[in-house]
């Protein structure tokens, strides 16, 4: 049975398609229209998904949407109602364009659907925000039974769930509901630091070690009133999100001494210790969260997903706490992830099918995305009259490891695109950790993006006990870790401006190592992400390191690359030395010239 599930209209939309309970793809829709977050209905990723598993017209059996709109709709007039007549220009911005295009999500998706040559599906369900959220973080965790904990912005009304998983039973037994939610309050920060919400938020949780959290108190005494099961009240007299069309009013701006940084500006200290502060938070309330979820659940296993789920610090403050024996996170923990999470509930819960746990997962390594083979890389190469040269992979892996020690920066794609936010090995621009430049250099040069942004490593699983603490295995870059002190060079202070502090080696790895000595890390095995193991192996044999940075194949404001196009685009306008694609090796000086037609930087807010 062919079951599809669909995220979209809000936050990077993107489909999944299961086969008699096992993931057979999953895409988001921005790879494919090249627009970040693209929200629009995922008719690209869903008619890559129908091929991908070889669906025939009249073989999709059920289609399942990752919310209920009308549920939404409810609390939308009711969050208006609650400050009418403020929010008059909130609610015209607002709810006529849910009318004319949410309200009728069922029906443009049968549309689509028979416009791309399906029948329309036999059956048509819609799941709940966070039932979606907990399906796709339970369902294909290893665990027999867990306690699950999700939480994000808002869906329909939660905005914190914690749920019991039992075999192929799911039910949530606690919620928080808007408007009183971590994932909004963070967003605020965001906004207020001059970010942009629903992507910002890594930049801000990356500039929080530069700050000291100065605020912590201030924000616990007139923001957020928190409990010690985890559950809070924000006070809403600071925020904008109800009755304004944005994050943050003046109250808020008073409280923090002005109004909030404009973006692309100047960072100042207030900006840091701002981030340091709501990191601060952040991790008191999840950890509290996580406890509590311990003893209502009684579970030893926990798995994670929602949005402030990809909150790498707070999952490590959960993890170091060693509330629970085990913990697994969901890789697309977003909105994206929603599809998965709809399609597996739909099969578990309402179709009624049996559950059998998959050891290591059952996400695959997250590579559910486009592959494509040698022979294709190299009929787009001979087309565009490229050179380049094919090695078996043996000889490429070793050629790589060479030029990754001589300081290159290298492009790879290989294998099925991941789906999620991080790039995994498949589609990721790899570097020698041990350069004390590679962290300004491809933060400037190649991703064009603040220097203040870390890189994380990409460590040999076996050997992830050699450089971090306690993470021993992370394949999906959700948990924060400390550097061992031993590989530490300890500083007494900061000093000189932000460039050179961010500059100033901490480790035998600077290339990876943050201001306050910790890393986010993803250990590589085999099983989950072949294609990129035999790099590492090859560069730990030649150099003794079996540990890389890693960052995602795009520049700042562009989706993650997914074709052999988008791979070679991204290598011609950036810094990138080595192009990888598959067994196919490029070298940059080899290339003709490159010329646009269209200023690209312009295009992506790069000027």
């Amino acid at each position: 049975m062919n079951v599809l599930g669909v995220s979209a209209l809000y936050h990077d939309s993107a489909a999944c398609l299961i086969r008699d309970g096992e993931i057979i793809a999953a895409a988001q829709e921005e790879r494919f229209t090249r627009k970040k977050h693209d929200a629009r209905l995922p008719i690209n990723a869903i008619s890559y998904c129908l091929a991908e598993g070889a669906v025939k017209r009249g073989e999709l059996d059920v289609v399942v949407f990752y919310e209920k709109p009308l549920s939404k709709l409810v609390r939308m007039l009711a969050a208006h109602a609650w400050v009418a007549p403020r929010g008059l220009r909130s609610f015209l911005a607002g709810v006529p364009a849910w009318l004319r295009d949410k309200g009728w999500v069922g029906y443009h998706l049968e549309r689509l659907l028979v416009q791309a040559g399906q029948a329309r599906p036999r059956k048509f369900y819609f799941s709940e925000h966070h039932l979606s959220h907990a399906a796709s973080a339970f369902y294909p965790s290893p665990f027999e039974e867990a306690a699950v904990l999700t939480v994000d912005g808002v869906g329909e009304w939660c905005s914190t769930a914690i749920s019991i998983g039992e075999g192929r039973s799911l039910r949530t037994i606690y919620e928080q509901r808007f408007p009183h939610s971590l994932g909004l309050l963070y967003s605020a920060f965001t906004y207020f630091a001059g970010f942009k919400v629903n992507s910002g938020e890594y930049k801000l949780m990356g500039l929080a070690p530069y700050g000291e959290p100065v605020y912590a108190d201030l924000i616990r005494e007139r923001l957020i009133d928190i409990r010690e099961d985890g559950s809070f009240r924000l006070n809403l007299g600071y925020f904008g999100y109800l009755d304004e069309l944005r994050m943050t009013n003046e109250a808020f701006a008073r409280l923090f001494g002005g109004p909030g940084r404009e973006p692309e500006s100047a960072l100042t200290q207030r900006e840091m210790d701002l981030a340091a502060s709501i990191q601060a938070i952040t991790d008191e309330v999840m950890g509290k969260m996580a406890r509590y979820a311990r003893v209502v659940t009684g579970k030893r296993n926990l798995c994670m997903a929602g949005g402030v789920a990809l909150n790498c610090v707070a999952n490590g403050k959960i993890l170091r706490d060693a509330v629970f024996d085990d913990i697994w996170i969901q890789p697309a923990a977003g909105d994206a992830g929603g599809s998965i999470g709809a399609a597996l509930y739909a099969w578990h819960q309402v179709l009624g099918h049996e559950r059998r746990p998959q050891q290591p997962d059952g996400m695959r390594g997250a590579l559910l995305g486009p592959g494509f083979t040698n022979q294709q890389i190299e009929a787009f190469l001979a087309h565009n009259g490229l050179p380049y040269r094919r090695l078996e992979r043996c000889e490429r892996d070793r050629y790589l490891a060479r030029a990754l020690a001589a300081e290159k920066v290298v492009g790879v794609l290989q294998g099925r695109t991941e789906f999620g936010p991080r790039a995994l090995g498949s589609r990721s621009i790899l570097a020698d950790a041990r350069s004390p430049r590679m962290q300004s250099h491809i933060n400037l040069a190649t991703k064009m993006r603040e220097s203040f942004r870390p890189f994380a490593p990409i460590v040999l699983k076996q050997d992830a006990q050699d450089y971090f603490e306690r993470v021993r295995e992370s394949p999906y870059m959700l948990l924060i870790d400390n550097l061992r002190p031993e590989r530490c060079i300890r500083r007494t202070a900061r000093s000189g401006d932000i460039v050179e502090w961010i500059n100033t080696p901490r480790s035998d790895v600077p290339g990876i190592t943050h201001v306050d000595y910790t890393a986010r890390v993803q250990t590589v095995d085999p099983e989950r992400h072949g294609a990129v193991h035999g790099i590492l192996v090859e560069f730990k044999r030649l150099t003794g390191y079996g540990i890389l940075l890693n960052t995602s194949f795009n520049v700042r404001s562009e989706p993650i690359v997914c074709t052999p196009e988008d791979a070679y685009r991204c290598f011609m306008r950036t810094g990138l030395d080595v192009l990888v694609l598959e067994d196919c090796v490029l070298e940059k000086a080899e290339q003709p010239s490159w010329r646009e037609a269209a200023d690209w930087k312009e295009e992506f807010g790069l000027d």
